[in-house]
């Protein structure tokens, strides 16, 4: 058994609409945006991660990025594979020609169909996995912020991702109810687009509006302690030149408002369909909030005014679910919620 463990890699991958995280031995080795690059007459690979975000928005005609997931689940299936071969040979960088047969834990959306699950295990198995567990995003969430998942307790986790943002009710180790919605962090990013456009007759990339989301990103259009001001640049549609404006977080909350709305939606449908048993925990334990949308300024005070419950933000929320997932991967025998 300890030569299959010395031959065996064992990683935990949050495939993420907009991040890819992997985690190798405790650590989080691998952090890089979703994205490749394809040389559009070869076919090839030439950027993972970071290095073809750079390319987003400024390719010429030889030279393609491509986003493999779309709304949390896999869009391009010949891009993830590649993307996820690319992402673990990171891992094994400098390691010389031997690669280990790999053991995989790999976080999928609660509201996913049995075809897209699918997807995601051929594309793991394609890139070299001999065994692949897959795990629910809320479940990881859950564990990665430190809940007991097995406890008789009723626990609400709400993960705001890129594409997908999963309600669920947690107990007894299973997802006793859930709302799985395709608004989140990408739909925040071309409202903005929309809105620049529409107010200021200025035309941004998806990667300026990330820039502002993140800058002046905010639920609430008063908040305790406003960010400055942030300056952007983009082309004006009435001349063609290219123009600079500024932008203040009361116009990106009131521009957000709408995809915020629908997620509170979805957190009113989630709390209705809870057994009263569960809904009591909630009101003494509250509601979790994880993922990248959880660090949009006062989300959290505006969820708790809306649900009339107390709202906690988890700590470093963009990696709870890629610590759960490893969490889940050490313990793959006690965790009955992961699915082979």
């Amino acid at each position: 058994m300890g030569l299959f463990n010395f031959f065996t890699q064992e990683i935990a991958i949050d495939l993420g609409t907009a991040n890819t995280l992997i985690i190798h031995n405790d650590k989080v080795v691998v952090d890089e945006p979703s994205i490749v690059a394809f040389d559009r007459t070869t076919n090839k690979v030439i950027a993972i991660g970071r290095q073809a975000m750079q390319m987003e928005g400024k390719t010429h005609d030889n030279i393609r990025t491509v986003r493999p997931l779309k709304d949390g689940v896999i869009a391009d299936f010949n891009a993830a594979e590649l993307m996820i071969r690319g992402m673990i040979k990171m891992i094994n960088q400098g390691k010389g020609w031997f690669f280990p047969s790999l053991r995989m834990v790999i976080c999928i959306p609660s509201g996913i169909t049995e075809v897209e699950k699918r997807a995601v295990r051929d594309s793991a198995e394609i890139a070299g996995a001999k065994e692949v567990y897959l795990i629910y995003e809320p479940m990881a969430a859950a564990v990665g912020i430190g809940i007991d998942v097995e406890e008789p307790m009723g626990n609400m986790i709400i993960d705001i991702g890129g594409g997908t943002t999963e309600i669920a009710v947690i107990a007894l180790s299973g997802i006793v109810c859930d709302q799985s919605i395709r608004v989140a962090g990408d739909n925040f990013d071309s409202d903005i687009v929309q809105y620049i456009r529409r107010q200021h007759n200025i035309m941004i990339g998806d990667r300026t509006a990330e820039k502002i989301k993140i800058e002046v990103g905010a639920a609430l259009p008063e908040l305790t302690e406003p960010p400055a001001d942030f300056a952007v640049q983009g082309r004006d549609l009435m001349t063609g030149v290219p123009k600079q404006i500024t932008v203040s977080y009361t116009e990106i909350a009131h521009c957000l408002d709408k995809s915020i709305s629908k997620i509170e939606e979805a957190i009113l449908k989630a709390l209705e369909i809870t057994p009263p048993e569960l809904s009591a925990d909630i009101y003494q334990t509250g509601i979790y909030l994880t993922g990248g949308g959880a660090l949009l300024r006062g989300l959290d005070k505006r969820v708790a005014a809306k649900t009339k419950l107390p709202v906690h933000v988890a700590e470093d929320p963009l990696r709870a679910v890629v610590r759960g997932t490893g969490t889940a991967l050490k313990n793959i025998g006690n965790f009955k919620f992961l699915m082979q």
